[in-house]
């Protein structure tokens, strides 16, 4: 399995910015990969993911605020998070998957089997 090393939380307030990157272990061009997220007492839930063939699928409440993105040669995943509110704390993580996820099922946790170890996002109002 790839490993997965996040990195880049902190605290902001309220309209701020944080960009998170996800180191892997091998090339992540062949992987469905992408970042959830989880706040105290809440659900695992997906946030933006990358298909194989370069699908991207982002959350309706991050929609327009958060942008997933990958460079392929430095084998890391990004999320550039703008506008953020105190809504998106939460620990986030990375996970990927070597299968081919349709574009639909990206953002569901049960499809991925590697994960990272979080980073902790805090955003204060």
């Amino acid at each position: 399995q790839v490993q997965l090393v996040e990195s880049g939380g902190g605290s902001v307030q309220a309209g701020g910015s944080l960009r998170l990157s996800c180191a892997a272990s091998v090339s992540i061009s062949t992987y469905s990969i992408g970042w959830f997220r989880q706040a105290p007492g809440k659900e695992r839930e997906g946030v933006a993911a990358i298909a194989t063939d370069g699908t991207t699928n982002y959350a309706d409440s991050v929609q327009g605020r958060f942008i997933i993105s990958k460079d392929n040669s430095k084998k890391t995943l990004y999320l550039q998070m703008n506008s953020l509110s105190p809504e998106d704390t939460a620990v986030y993580y990375c996970a990927a998957s070597q299968l081919w996820i349709p574009g639909p099922l990206l953002l569901a946790p049960n499809g991925y089997n590697s994960w990272g170890q979080g980073t902790q996002v805090t955003v204060s109002s």
